[in-house]
This record gives C-alpha cells, sequence and structure tokens, in this order.
C-alpha cells in the first residue's frame, strides 16, 4: 500500500467509524448482508395500521453492511401519475405521514414539490445522518438542512410502498436514537461541518421522478467513462434519474466502496453487486467528483485486498 493509499485508509476508515454505531465501529467488516424477514402489518382497534407496535427489532444497518431494506430503489411518483389520481395521493401520503410521526415522534407533512413528503428533524446531523443511511436502504430521500423528504406516490400500496418508507426511517431513527450517544451526535455534527467545508454533500437532483436534463445526461456519461478508464468497472447498472449504476463484479466490494464512498461525503446505495453513486451537474459539474472519489474508493478496497 502506497503512504497516500495508506493515509486515505486511515482518514476514510477513521470517518466510518464517527458515523457507525457504537456495536458496529469495530465489526462492520463482519456483518452480513442476510434479512430478518419482513415484520407482517398490526391493526389497531380503529382500523388502521398500528405502526408502532409492528418492530421489536431490525436488521442490521445497510450502512453497516446489513442488507438493504429494498433490492431496488423506491422512487417518487412522476407529476403525471399524481395529477391522474389526486385523491389516491392525498390518501397514501397522508398515511405516510401518519405512519412516520407514530414510529419517530418527528413532524411530518406532504412536500409542494409533488412526489415527496417532508419530515422536520432536530437538528442538521440527525437529518444528514439519516439521509445517508436511509439512501443506504435503497429509499429515495433528499436532505436540505433539518428537513428530510421521502418519496410519495398514488400508487403507494399499504404492505409495500407505505411500510417501505416507514420502514426505512424506523430502522434508522431507531439506531440514531437507540445505539448512539449525544458525544457520538457531537462527533457526527463536527464531521459534517469538516466534510462540507471540503466539498457540499453529492445527492441525486431533488426533483419528480423521470425528469430527464441534457446536463444530468453528459454528466452521467463523463462519470461513467472517467470510472471505467481509472477503474475499469462498468456502469452498466438500471437506470434511474440521478444515479449510476457502477458494476462492482461481487457483492463484498459493492459493500466496502458504499461505506467508503458515504465517507466522502456522498449519498451511496447498492443493489446486488451495483454500487450506485448520485449524478448531480450543479454539485458536481461534468461529473469529476464522483469519479475521482469512486476511484480513490476503488484503489483503497483494492489495497485492502477487497477486490
Amino acid at each position: 500500500m502506497t503512504p497516500d493509499v495508506s493515509a486515505a485508509h486511515e482518514l476514510l476508515e477513521a470517518r466510518l467509524k464517527t458515523l457507525l454505531p457504537e456495536e458496529y465501529q469495530d465489526s462492520y467488516d463482519d456483518v452480513q448482508p442476510v434479512s430478518m424477514g419482513s415484520a407482517g402489518l398490526k391493526y389497531g382497534k380503529d382500523g388502521r395500521v398500528a405502526w408502532d407496535e409492528i418492530w421489536g427489532s431490525f436488521c442490521d444497518l445497510a450502512m453497516a453492511g446489513g442488507p438493504p431494506h429494498r433490492g431496488t430503489l423506491l422512487e417518487p411518483a412522476a407529476k403525471a401519475d399524481i395529477d391522474l389520481a389526486p385523491e389516491l395521493y392525498e390518501r397514501a401520503s397522508d398515511e405516510l405521514c401518519r405512519g412516520v410521526e407514530m414510529v419517530t415522534g418527528l413532524a411530518a407533512e406532504l412536500s409542494p414539490l409533488p412526489g415527496w413528503i417532508q419530515v422536520d428533524c432536530p437538528n442538521t446531523s440527525m437529518a444528514g445522518w439519516l439521509a445517508r443511511a436511509i439512501a443506504m436502504e435503497n429509499v429515495s430521500v433528499h436532505v436540505e438542512g433539518m428537513a428530510l423528504y421521502l418519496p410519495a406516490g398514488p400508487r403507494f400500496r399499504l404492505d409495500k410502498e407505505i411500510k417501505n418508507v416507514v420502514t426505512s426511517i424506523a430502522k434508522t431513527c431507531h439506531y440514531w436514537v437507540g445505539h448512539t450517544s449525544v458525544a457520538q451526535h457531537r462527533a457526527i455534527a463536527d464531521l459534517f461541518k469538516m466534510m462540507d467545508s471540503e466539498s457540499p454533500l453529492i445527492q441525486p437532483p431533488f426533483s419528480m421522478r423521470n425528469t430527464r436534463t441534457a446536463g444530468f445526461e453528459k454528466a452521467r456519461d463523463v462519470a461513467a467513462k472517467k470510472i471505467h478508464s481509472q477503474t475499469g468497472l462498468r456502469a452498466d447498472g438500471r437506470e434511474y434519474h440521478g444515479w449510476l449504476g457502477i458494476d462492482c463484479l461481487d457483492v463484498r466490494p459493492a459493500i466496502w466502496m458504499m461505506r467508503v464512498m458515504v465517507a466522502s461525503n456522498v449519498l451511496c446505495r447498492r443493489e446486488r453487486n451495483y454500487l450506485y453513486v448520485p449524478v448531480h451537474p450543479s454539485v458536481d459539474r461534468s461529473g469529476h467528483r464522483i469519479a475521482g472519489l469512486l476511484a480513490r474508493a476503488y484503489g483503497v478496497s483494492k489495497a485492502q485486498g477487497v477486490l
């Protein structure tokens, strides 16, 4: 391992240990992406889902190497779909907000931007940590200050998409509130400030599904070419707006590189052996930064014998 790669590895590992709940800090390499199975819905006397009574425990965090809650990304609905079924959209959004409030105690409401609900966190460090953790559970998320945005849609079903959203924030809030200390919260806040001073968090554009722009297409293609030239990895994953899927050839390097990218101030997620990184031309013009960070993650992973 060269001195530069060794220094990068030490920095990223220190950041990752700051982000992870204490129980994972010295054992995250041993966590397996194995699911405990899905909990069934429970209903109260009023006939509505008792969201706060469903879970007694959760799978390991995807951030630590556990299984993502979903196998593929849950996206917000397109505006055209919302306009065709406004009553269904309102009903699904109301239930999403109700579920989120029941399992977290945080206020939730419909966002002005169609396809999203807004969750208000008490501070920016909680919102930022939840955004990173929820993205790795393969649920669309966006963070702005203390506001966290989660996907909504008129075709969201109670036992599928609505449950996916509520489960993702219930799981991540469980680890934030119950498995990280106040002192660690302060350390995470300091880490976020330091990383933001270096460069802002890269996350997918905050937009409605199926929104395509020439800037995004160009940044995606440039990033894909640069990543391939620097690592040999191909960007041939499933297409999502705002995301670029990189084939890491196996699950283990995909998990390892996902965590490294999050420690580099990038929202990141995984679908099987594919690593998905955000493409946002307004934040990362032409995709150069995301390509450089992924090349660094690849180099560190290779030096560690993960690849």
